[in-house]
C-alpha cells in the first residue's frame, strides 16, 4: 500500500466524505499525464470543464487530465494561461459577470476580474492539470480535495489548525470556486482553504446542495490528518456524537405510568 493510499484510507476513516479524496496536479505538458489517463475531448469526445474533470475523478475514481483542449470553461482558459488573447478574455469575462448580474457596474466587474488576475497562471506556465483518488493516485499532488458536508468540513479545519491554532482565512465568490480558488489560489497562498462551490459547478459538475469543499497543500496533509487523529481521540469525532444518554421529555399522551 502506498503512503498517499494509507493518507486517503485515514481521511476517509475520520471524516467519512460519500466521494473520492482526490489529488491534483499542475504538468508542464500532456506528456506528463500518466498511463491510463482519461481525457475528456480525446477519450470521452466531447469538452468540457475542469469542474467537471474533478467529478469524474471524485465520483468515478477515474485518473482525469486536462489542457486546452479538453478545456470548454473561457474563465478556466484565461487564468491557466491558456487563453489565445488575455485582453479578448478580460472582456469576455467582465461582460459575462454584468450580464449575470454577478457585478453591479463596470467598477464592480473590474474588481472581480481583479480577482482573478490574483491567482492566474502565466501563459505557457502549465499546460494542463491531472485529478485522481488520492487512494489509487498516479500522481504526487500539488494539492488534495476533499467534498463534504458543513459537519465534515469542520473537523478538516480543525485539523488544519490543531497544531498551530490559527484560524483559516478564505474567501467567497460563489462562482469559479474549485477552478480557480480550489486550486490556483491554494497552490498561491500554501494554506488549507474552505470553499463554496459555484453556481456553475452545481449546474454542470453536479456539486450536491450539502457539499463544500475543502483544499489542502500536499505538504499540509500530515498536518491535517494528525490534528484530525488528536481531535479523534479526544472525542471530536465524524459523525457527530450526539447527547442522548439521558431520560427523553415526552409530551402527556405518550407518557407510561411508574
Amino acid at each position: 500500500m502506498t503512503e498517499l493510499a494509507e493518507k486517503a484510507q485515514a481521511l476517509n476513516r475520520l471524516i467519512r466524505p460519500l466521494t473520492f479524496p482526490i489529488g491534483v496536479k499542475l504538468v508542464k505538458s500532456a506528456e506528463d499525464f500518466p498511463e491510463r489517463t482519461r481525457r475528456p475531448a480525446k477519450d470521452m469526445g466531447f469538452k468540457t470543464m475542469l469542474c467537471v474533470g474533478i467529478t469524474l475523478a471524485r465520483k468515478y475514481g477515474w485518473t482525469v487530465g486536462m489542457t486546452a483542449e479538453d478545456n470548454a470553461c473561457a474563465v478556466a482558459s484565461y487564468a491557466y494561461g491558456w487563453s489565445e488573447d488575455d485582453a479578448e478574455s478580460e472582456k469576455g469575462i467582465t461582460d459575462f459577470v454584468k450580464a449575470m448580474n454577478y457585478a453591479a457596474n463596470d467598477d464592480a466587474a473590474k474588481a472581480r476580474l481583479d480577482t482573478i488576475r490574483q491567482v492566474k497562471l502565466d501563459k505557457g506556465q502549465y499546460a494542463g492539470v491531472v485529478f485522481s483518488p488520492l487512494e489509487r493516485s498516479k500522481i504526487e499532488p500539488d494539492l488534495v480535495m476533499v467534498f463534504g458536508n458543513s459537519a465534515q468540513v469542520m473537523r478538516l479545519v480543525h485539523g488544519a489548525t490543531q497544531g498551530a491554532g490559527a484560524s483559516l482565512h478564505s474567501a467567497f465568490r460563489g462562482f469559479w470556486d474549485s477552478c480557480l480558488d480550489g486550486v490556483l489560489r491554494t497552490l498561491k497562498d500554501r494554506q488549507p482553504n474552505v470553499l463554496l462551490a459555484g453556481n456553475g459547478e452545481r449546474v454542470w459538475a453536479m456539486v450536491q446542495d450539502d457539499e463544500l469543499l475543502f483544499t489542502i497543500p500536499a505538504d499540509s496533509l500530515d498536518q491535517v490528518i494528525t490534528g484530525l487523529e488528536a481531535t479523534d481521540r479526544s472525542g471530536i469525532r465524524y459523525p457527530i456524537p450526539v447527547d442522548v444518554r439521558h431520560e427523553p421529555s415526552l409530551p402527556g399522551q405518550l407518557q407510561q405510568s411508574r
